[in-house]
């Protein structure tokens, strides 16, 4: 029998990947997702599903006890940065009082590994100096309340390691996009704010226009530069963080990105010529939150987690963004059809 691992926001779109992932390794996989942005049909068949909020101390604890779990890669979170500015609360009743419920039912239920899904936000501008390229150990300073709040959960993980020996692998995600290559999954959001998905989703007419936020900054072009990772890879380092712990590591935070920029324009034009169809931009203001530059140095990935990322290309990137929007709006087939709702699962 393979380790027992509950899977917080295991129905979005990276919990998803990861839990494809984890179900290839061996592992067994609980998914925990309330479906508030998850979708039931992206969770991969072979795990097992629970309905619930990561909130619920109650529903939390029962599902550890009953499925014995062992770990948990916790996902479950707000994610947006311009509605985190608008409504910080639920931002940190969500993030943070959801992150501090789920480390307090490991406690109280015996589970000691956790890996973090975190964010390159908790950086903010403050490593300008260095080009905006940041290493695990960089100054963090972020921007946005939504930064903060995962700042703050990973926080909660560290002190849960001192006082309850809680063992962590927080993973300080850049920027994900992509789908998966056999083309079974990738983003479903209903209002995606990620520029690759909303860049070809005009590009398919989906939309009248992209707005491309900031044309100012101090990068080459003026527009942001981001460290885009393709969700497989991404997938592929969490199962390596569990394994790590498994293998007696840990605790440790890594940056999970492929230590390369491209601008806005970069992305734009990556996806035209992919996609072969222009669409229209329209030039706006900058969004408050929104950093200059942010590239991962991903040394301490490869180095301690023997990571090997296989799809760090841009142009693979776009090109299956678009095909994993066309097979959405049935343009091209499924080349493997996605999870059916009946997949076994259970809901206590």
């Amino acid at each position: 029998m393979g380790q027992k691992v509950l899977v917080t926001g295991g129905a979005g779109y990276i919990g998803s990947h990861v839990t494809k992932k984890l179900l290839a390794q061996g592992f067994e996989v609980v998914v925990y997702d309330n479906l508030m942005t998850g979708f039931r049909e992206a969770i991969p068949a072979g795990a097992l599903f629970v309905q619930g909020d990561v909130r619920n101390y109650r529903l939390l604890s029962e599902t550890m006890q009953t499925y014995k779990i062992e770990a948990v890669i916790h996902f479950a979170a707000k994610l947006l940065v311009g509605e985190s500015v608008i409504d910080p609360y639920s931002y940190y009743d969500n993030n943070v009082g959801g992150s501090l419920t789920l480390a307090t039912a490991c406690r109280d239920n015996n589970v000691k590994k956790i890996v973090f899904s975190s964010t390159a936000a908790v950086y903010g501008d403050a490593n300008a100096a260095s080009g905006g390229l940041v290493n695990e150990d960089s100054i963090t300073e972020p921007l946005n309340p939504y930064g903060q709040t995962k700042l703050m959960a990973e926080q909660i993980f560290k002190d849960g390691h001192v006082a309850h020996d809680l063992n962590y692998m927080i993973l300080r995600y850049f920027n994900v996009a992509g789908a998966s290559l056999d083309g079974s999954n990738g983003q479903r959001t209903k209002m995606p704010t990620h520029l690759i998905k909303i860049a070809a989703q005009v590009a398919l007419s989906e939309r009248p226009n992209l707005q491309v936020y900031g044309t100012d900054y101090n990068t080459p072009d003026g527009t942001c530069i981001r460290d885009y990772i393709h969700v497989e890879d991404l997938a592929d380092l969490h199962v390596l963080a569990l394994q790590h712990m498994n293998m007696g590591g840990g605790p440790e935070i890594i940056n999970a990105g492929y230590g390369r920029g491209f601008s806005v324009f970069d992305v734009v034009n990556t996806i035209k010529r992919v996609s072969a169809h222009d669409f229209e931009v329209i030039l706006s203001g900058r969004r408050p939150g929104d950093a200059a530059v942010l590239i991962a140095d991903s040394t301490k990935a490869k180095k301690i987690l023997d990571w090997n990322p296989k799809r760090n290309d841009l142009e693979l990137i776009c090109r299956s963004a678009v095909e994993w929007e066309m097979r959405m709006l049935r343009l091209i087939p499924f080349i493997t059809e996605p999870a059916a709702l009946n997949n076994r699962s259970t809901i206590l």
